[in-house]
């Protein structure tokens, strides 16, 4: 504390600042803690719509293409501009006049000066073009470029909404597997101990206890590595979501209920229309930008045609004195017409002319091919859907029929007509076709998701 300041000074300051930590230190732990999501389905999709980082950008890009849009269409608009020059001529230039003209020696010359000490120029110029080719094509150009990032946009939001339908699927499917394996768990350390019981009790073979510890062994692991992925599927599910990765996220839906939801034949009969695939429409605007370019390559052989108006001050003086009001502003003005009429470039226009010809051609190959590749694709997702469909029914089947096995083997054991290799085996049969079974739930979410990104409109 200042020596010259008083104590009731120091201890109201101390005060104020104990009340302030006070008021303001709640507000700061507020802030640091994380948010909490709980999402079904539909509402992460409908959260990544606004929030994803891909589609963020991909709107800024829808952004910047009106601007240039813009920019482009300015060109054709009245440009106006203004400009000032001082120039300060500490040596002044000098040329040379005959003396004669002076009544000097005929023969010799005179250095004369032409200019003052300082100089200084104010003008404002309007510029118009009347008629450029190029303008017009560029103008045409400048919208199909806009429709492209409008289109990127939609095939954007398509693709996000498939990879939040994966990420989220795999959430799920991960939780799943931890609640089955935990299950799986409860059921071997009961096994165990009972077998146990029985080998103290001379009922049971010392290897009935070791089959049954390689299992639980097996169980532990596949337990323990499927709860670290479940951290990692959520972060990735967050990712797509644009959600900071220290929030809290709770997946809502349920994996049976999930697929029940996607179990829809009818969506594989229905007729497939290339035209209004994402990608095909991109497509589409790439080829109307190759036939865009063949124009502009021709638009450069017509006349281009601007004109200019323009008017400004100069002020001379030997002294800077251009803010007195005697000053003398000598004012000029001029109005142009700039007419362009292009001869002959040695057949570089035509050059050039040919080679956007090519590109469209190659263009309107590449839709072909597209358009091919696209009807292939939808002849290969609709089977991939209905496998699924179909594996998805005989992977329940064959959970329910393996969980039937498992529980005579499980009695038979314990009643000393089984051995303990023979409940492993069905327990084996059972766990793998517990993973066949939430695999092909899965597989059932995302075949339908691959589905509708190639018909979606």
């Amino acid at each position: 504390m200042n020596q010259n300041q008083s104590p009731f000074v120091g201890n109201f300051l101390k005060g104020l600042s104990l009340l302030l930590v006070c008021l303001f230190a709640p507000q700061m732990q507020a802030q640091e803690q994380p948010n909490s999501y709980s999402y079904s389905l539909q509402e992460a999709v409908q959260h990544a719509m606004e929030y994803n980082y891909t589609i963020i950008n991909s709107e800024r890009d829808v952004q910047a293409s009106y601007k240039k849009k813009w920019e482009t269409i300015a060109v054709g608009l009245p440009q106006i501009s203004a400009s000032g020059n001082y120039q300060n001529n500490f040596t002044i230039q000098q040329s040379v006049i005959p003396s004669e003209i002076f009544g000097g020696t005929p023969g010799e010359f005179t250095a004369i000066a032409f200019s003052t000490r300082h100089t200084a120029t104010a003008s404002a110029k309007l510029d118009q073009l009347i008629f450029d080719g190029s303008y017009i094509v560029g103008v045409k150009a400048a919208k199909t470029f806009l429709d492209f990032y409008k289109i990127s946009k939609e095939k954007t939001d398509i693709e996000i909404t498939e990879q939040v339908i994966n990420a989220y699927g795999n959430v799920l499917l991960t939780q799943e597997n931890i609640s089955i394996l935990e299950k799986n768990k409860a059921t071997l350390e009961k096994n165990k101990f009972e077998t146990n019981e029985s080998f103290k009790s001379g009922f049971a073979e010392e290897e009935d206890v070791e089959q049954i510890s390689i299992t639980l062994a097996s169980t532990v692991s596949s337990l323990n590595n499927a709860k670290r992925l479940e951290k990692i599927t959520l972060n990735m599910l967050k990712l797509v979501l644009g959600i900071n990765l220290d929030d809290d996220l709770v997946v809502t839906d349920k994996l049976e209920d999930l697929t029940r939801e996607n179990l829809d034949l009818a969506i594989t009969g229905t007729e497939f229309n290339v035209k209004s695939n994402v990608d095909y429409r991109m497509g589409m605007n790439n080829q109307e930008q190759r036939r865009l370019e063949v124009m502009n390559e021709k638009s450069k052989a017509l006349p281009t045609l601007s004109t200019s108006l323009a008017f400004g001050y100069n002020g001379f003086n030997n002294d800077f004195d251009f803010f007195n009001s005697q000053q003398q502003w000598l004012d000029y003005s001029y109005l142009s017409v700039n007419l362009n009429i292009p001869i002959f470039s040695s057949f570089a226009r035509s050059a050039r002319t040919q080679q956007a010809k090519i590109k469209l051609e190659q263009a309107k190959t590449e839709l072909t091919e597209l358009e091919q590749n696209l009807k292939l694709q939808y002849e290969q997702a609709k089977s991939e859907y209905e496998y699924s469909v179909e594996e998805y029914t005989t992977s329940k089947n064959n959970m329910r029929l393996a969980e039937r096995i498992e529980n005579k083997q499980q009695i038979k054991f314990r009643e000393g007509l089984s051995s303990s290799f023979e409940l492993s085996e069905a327990q084996r049969q059972l766990y793998a076709s517990q993973q066949n079974y939430l695999q092909a739930m899965v597989n059932v979410i995302n075949t339908k998701a691959a589905l509708q990104k190639l018909t979606a409109q």
